[in-house]
């Protein structure tokens, strides 16, 4: 179990900033936390690199670059909704028929929209926050020695990667890579997308292997 803490110890941290980045313009704080940890700026090896951080101050970068890309990306000219790219009609739907804000509200995850700047639960950025939290309440479930909640947690988020973030985040953070402006959301769209399809075949393995000496 030790390992497996490890892993999800992990999981959490990527989670934590993957949905941080796509939820709401960075601050100070969220770029020191990135730039202090040799094992995340290394999963941004673009702006890691990129001389403009060099010649402008963090403040500077902020408010005439990461601002206007996030503007570009997540309000202006793509449409970071889930419901946009299910729907025949291309609505954003926040309302309770929505099934993935059915499904938050089966496991009490509340969604505060006005803090997260989004108008629907379906944003890709609350979506990857969703999976946050099931990966947190994973690791609460490992620390007690919960197996058989350990693998209950890797069927809810494996069911939600298959049925969700993949089915359509695949599809925007394809747009958002190529149409960002900085290193910044370039990279981020790029591990976003990379590390959910990474993390469905840890699930699946974990399912196969960890889960089946469970059941």
């Amino acid at each position: 179990m030790e390992e497996l803490k490890q892993e999800t110890e992990n999981r959490v941290a990527l989670y934590a900033l993957i949905s941080r980045l796509m939820m709401t313009e960075v601050d100070e704080k969220f770029l020191e936390i990135l730039e202090n940890d040799e094992n995340l700026i290394s999963l941004f090896p673009n702006y890691r690199n990129w001389s403009k951080r060099k010649e402008l101050t963090t403040k500077e970068l902020i408010e005439q670059q990461y601002n206007v890309d996030f503007t570009n990306l997540f309000l202006m000219h793509l449409v970071p909704y889930e419901s946009f790219y299910v729907r025949d009609d291309q609505m954003i739907d926040s309302g309770g028929g929505n099934p993935v804000i059915e499904l938050y509200d089966a496991l009490d995850f509340k969604v505060e929209l006005d803090k997260a700047r989004v108008v629907s639960g379906d944003h890709i950025g609350v979506e990857l926050e969703f999976m946050y939290m099931l990966c947190n309440a994973q690791l609460k479930a490992i620390e007690a020695d919960d197996k058989e909640g350990v693998c209950e947690l890797f069927q809810i988020q494996k069911g939600f990667l298959k049925d969700h973030l993949l089915e359509w985040g695949s599809m925007f953070l394809i747009n958002a890579k190529r149409e960002s402006r900085t290193p910044l959301y370039h990279d981020g769209c790029e591990l976003t997308l990379e590390f959910m399809l990474s993390d469905y075949e840890y699930m699946n393995d974990q399912l196969e292997t960890f889960c089946q000496d469970v059941a």
